[in-house]
């Protein structure tokens, strides 16, 4: 299972892994979570 942050910044949430990669922005922090685990099922 992949580490990632969440970062509320100008009114979105910006998404960045363990390494402080920024990797993508959502609107909401439950559009993130959907997102990263879209992501993993997709990499499975």
């Amino acid at each position: 299972m992949a580490v990632y942050s969440m970062r509320s910044v100008g009114g979105h949430i910006q998404v960045y892994d363990h390494r402080g990669n920024f990797l993508f922005s959502a609107d909401t922090e439950q559009e993130a979570r959907e997102e990263l685990r879209e992501n993993e099922e997709f990499a499975a």
